[in-house]
């Protein structure tokens, strides 16, 4: 296992090129749900050989800004080439935008209008129901796109169904581009919340422990009769101390030194890791 949170912090190092090769990206948010995106992909029914398979496991990134780290992790995969997108990554004419695409191998749904990808993943949960498929769905969302109105009728609507084949994660950092999530719009108890439309709720004390999101996972697969939630408590940067818990992290291009500071911690971190 130390291997797979090893390899977070050698595709944060992906993310931080892939952003200063483009001259810009969502940063913080990349960081704080690298562990959740690649733990999700270490377990996930889906493959480049299987992508176009009708009983594939699906995920929507409904926080769309975070592509780049949808991006590292398809990489990894095998579905991209990390060549190509580090240097077609916001280019003009480049599928290689700043949220997923999905003429681009691995991505189910375009996204990034937030609010959307819950409503879109319950769609595809009924589908499966109706078709008897044995897919689940999983989407992540960030704490901040829970303003949209869109998000709660979603919950409503999976709730209703019984939709035991999804599963919901919130990246929950705390940070939004304006701020604390609180002081934009207060959240309190979101474990409640969900849990009075139905939702099975797993609070994951520390979302960048994959360890931790492993047992969640597992947890949800075992859930029937109602849809999970994962709210996975994260650190916004994580993976350096120059960018943790600061809103400003949100979106930054970081400059020679910041860049310099950043892979240097990575490669630290990677290191102690390893010699667990």
């Amino acid at each position: 296992m130390n291997a797979l949170k090893a390899k977070a912090y050698d595709l944060r190092q992906d993310v931080l090129d892939i952003i200063v090769s483009g001259g810009g990206g969502h940063i913080g948010g990349d960081m704080s749900s690298m562990e959740i995106i690649l733990t999700l992909y270490s377990r996930m029914n889906v493959s480049p050989e299987t992508q176009n398979d009708s009983n594939r496991d699906r995920f929507v990134l409904s926080k769309g800004h975070c592509v780049e780290t949808l991006y590292a992790v398809l990489a990894d995969k095998g579905f991209l080439d990390m060549s190509e997108v580090k240097a077609r990554f916001s280019k003009f004419g480049s599928e290689y935008i700043g949220h997923p695409h999905n003429t681009l191998p691995g991505i189910e749904m375009n996204s990034g209008s937030l609010g959307h990808g819950l409503s879109i993943c319950v769609g595809m949960a009924l589908a499966g129901k109706m078709d008897q498929r044995s897919y689940r769905v999983y989407t992540l969302m960030g704490d901040g796109e829970l303003a949209e109105g869109s998000v709660w009728e979603g919950a409503m609507a999976a709730g209703h169904y019984r939709l035991d084949n999804l599963c919901a994660v919130i990246d929950r950092n705390h940070l939004q581009i304006s701020g604390s999530t609180e002081d934009v719009m207060a959240h309190r108890d979101l474990h409640a919340r969900f849990a009075a439309f139905d939702w099975h709720v797993i609070d994951v004390q520390d979302g960048n422990n994959i360890d931790q999101l492993n047992a969640a996972f597992d947890e949800a697969e075992r859930i029937k009769g109602q849809p999970t939630l994962i709210i996975a408590n994260t650190v916004k940067g994580k993976g350096a101390s120059i960018m943790e818990n600061k809103a400003s992290w949100h979106h930054h291009l970081p400059n020679a030194e910041e860049y310099a500071s950043i892979s240097r911690e990575l490669r630290e971190r990677k290191e102690a890791l390893l010699h667990e």
